[in-house]
């Protein structure tokens, strides 16, 4: 699948660009258009949706809500998006445990009160997928 990424709200470009894109994408053959935006809310979104919806022909909406974290899933579906990407946050949250663990680590000169915050060598060799 080919997703076309608009950026038009995040160079203040505006909606009017915005929609100029995604009616050219689609015509292009994209299976959606991802909507990107640095705002702390939703509402520039939900304007191009305004606008998106009103489309004869239209694609999947796609979100990365990452500065806007706060929005609902259900305000997007409500709003038209179809798919919502979390693109950063498990990596974000990862990154301050890994230092937690480091400092606890290098506090005691050994891993043992790391060993609470880890998971097992056991649990760790369940994820790993049987081979066929």
């Amino acid at each position: 699948m080919i997703i076309a990424r608009i950026e038009s709200l995040i160079l203040g470009k505006g909606i009017k660009d915005a929609m100029k894109r995604a009616m050219a994408y689609i015509e292009a053959g994209a299976d959606g258009i991802m909507i990107h935006s640095k705002e702390k809310t939703p509402a520039e979104v939900f304007a191009f949706c305004k606008e998106y919806n009103n489309l004869q022909y239209k694609v999947p909406l796609v979100v990365v809500p990452s500065t806007y974290s706060s929005v609902k899933e259900g305000e997007l579906i409500e709003n038209g998006i179809r798919i919502v990407i979390y693109a950063n946050q498990l990596i974000r949250s990862a990154y301050p445990a890994m230092v937690k663990t480091a400092q606890t680590i290098l506090k005691n000169g050994r891993a043992l009160e790391a060993d609470k915050n880890c998971l097992s060598i056991d649990e760790i060799i369940k994820l790993i997928p049987n081979p066929i």
